[in-house]
Parts: C-alpha cells; sequence; structure tokens
C-alpha cells in the first residue's frame, strides 16, 4: 500500500501539469527520496500512466489519458493490460478476487493459449478453503467472519490434500509470514498449485492470485515472488481504473486473453 500511495501521490502532481513536469518539481511537491521516485516513475512509465517528456520531465501516460477519456464508460482497458502484463511475467494465468456479500467473486483475470485457467471443476464460492483465491480473502476476514462463510460453504475433500478442519485451516492462515503469499499446493485440484497475495484498496477483501496447471514447487515459487512484487501495479491500476468498490460492474467480456468473468469463469457478483 505505501507503493501504491507514493505512485499516487506522483500522479497527482504529474497530472497538474499538462505541458511537462520536471523530476525535480515531482520531488519537491511529494518529498520523496530520489531513489524512491525513481522507482515510482519507472513503474509508471511502464505501466503507461506516466511518458518522458524530454530529459528529466515527465507528462501523463497514453493509460491514464485514456481512462480519463472514458470516464462516462467503464474505463478499464489499463486494468486489462496490466494483468495481462503480469500474466506474462508470471508465467501463468492471474486473477483478480474480491469477497462481496459474503462470497469469492473473481473480477478480473488474464490468461493465454501457453496460460490456461484453472479448470473450475467445483464453484469457487463453495472452495474457498481449498484455494488460493479464497485462503487469500479469508485470510482478510476476522475469525468470526471466517466461520460464518464455513458455515454457509462446508469445508469439503476435494484431494488428499485438501486441509478440511476449521482449526488447521485458521492455523494456516494467521501463522504465514508477513507478506507472504497464501498457496493451494494441489488442495482444489490434482495437478495445480496457485498462489495469491492480498491487495486490498476499499472496505471488501481483495486478492491477485495465480494458477499454474503444474506442481512444480520451484515453478510455483518463482511465480509467487513476481506475483507478489507487481502487486502494487495492479492495485494501482484497479484504482485508476474505479474498479474499487462501488463501481458499476461492465459486462462480461473477453479480449486479448484479459478480461472479466466469462465462460469457464462464470461468478455471481
Amino acid at each position: 500500500m505505501e507503493a501504491v500511495h507514493r505512485a499516487l501521490r506522483v500522479l497527482e502532481v504529474v497530472g497538474r501539469y499538462s505541458g511537462g513536469v520536471s523530476l525535480a518539481q515531482i520531488a519537491r511537491e511529494t518529498r520523496l527520496p530520489q531513489l524512491a521516485l525513481a522507482r515510482v516513475m519507472e513503474q509508471l512509465v511502464r505501466a503507461n500512466l506516466a511518458a518522458a517528456a524530454g530529459p528529466g520531465a515527465y507528462i501523463a501516460g497514453r493509460a491514464l489519458l485514456l481512462t480519463e477519456a472514458a470516464s462516462g464508460g467503464d474505463g478499464r482497458g489499463h486494468l486489462r493490460e496490466t494483468l495481462a502484463w503480469v500474466r506474462d511475467a508470471v508465467g501463468a494465468a492471474v486473477y483478480v478476487a474480491r469477497y462481496t456479500d459474503g462470497e469469492v467473486c473473481i473480477t478480473q483475470y488474464a490468461d493465454g493459449p501457453a496460460t490456461p485457467l484453472v479448470d473450475e471443476w467445483v464453484d469457487f464460492r463453495a472452495a474457498a478453503h481449498a484455494s488460493a483465491v479464497g485462503k487469500a480473502l479469508l485470510a482478510q476476514l476476522g475469525p468470526e467472519g471466517r466461520k460464518d462463510h464455513l458455515s454457509r460453504h462446508r469445508a469439503a475433500r476435494f484431494t488428499a490434500h485438501t486441509i478440511t478442519r476449521q482449526e488447521d485451516l485458521f492455523r494456516q492462515l494467521d501463522t504465514r509470514r508477513p507478506g507472504a503469499p497464501l498457496l493451494d499446493l494441489q488442495e482444489y485440484a490434482v495437478g495445480t498449485v496457485c498462489a495469491a497475495v492480498p491487495i486490498t484498496s476499499g472496505p471488501n477483501a481483495e486478492c491477485l492470485a495465480l494458477s499454474i496447471p503444474d506442481p512444480d514447487p520451484h515453478r510455483l515459487g518463482q511465480a509467487a515472488r513476481i506475483l507478489r512484487s507487481e502487486a502494487a501495479a495492479v492495485l494501482l491500476a484497479l484504482i485508476v481504473a474505479g474498479t474499487g468498490p462501488g463501481a458499476a460492474p461492465a459486462a462480461p467480456r473477453r479480449e486479448g486473453g484479459a478480461g472479466e468473468p466469462g465462460g469457464v469463469l462464470i461468478t455471481a457478483t
């Protein structure tokens, strides 16, 4: 969240100068240290939220301008582009999920021919205890919220690896290291492993996740580290695109391997 706050502060400054603003001026107005500002500018330029306007000067990027121009529409093109970039970086299908009205909802995703979506053979709403997405959302709830969810969705055993005892599940959620991703090690489906990190920006729990149709722990660990490092970029894209709580949902679509739930991932909102 600190990285996102820094990026938003920089975007606010850049947005005030339609003709471009120097890095020195951005530093004065944001009071960010030199190295931190350089890192933020690198992320914003890569995400097309800012663009170079000459030596040491920046203007609003294409993605930010398109988002502003699309204020009367859904404004989610930049978010889809960001998810597609993260998909390629981790080498796996990626998902954004939100805990809404007591249910697990997949709100965005990005897949491709080499990065297929997980086969939703059991509705994700009924599999929070066995999926990385569900664990990342449950981890953000209090004890009563978790118990309420499990009272409505019994912790069924899907594979030999599925955790079904409430005490064991809660212990796993509460004893993980700070910042460590939540994992699904073939608990939802044999042959598939997943990882998820919280990216909450509003009152509802949210997370960013990936799924790999390969149980190789080294591959999962590497992908999870990249996912964690890019979580701030996705959270920033969610905020800029206006998809936080209260935003009007767009019609399901699938464009360029990135979009909102449809086909195999239809989920009620």
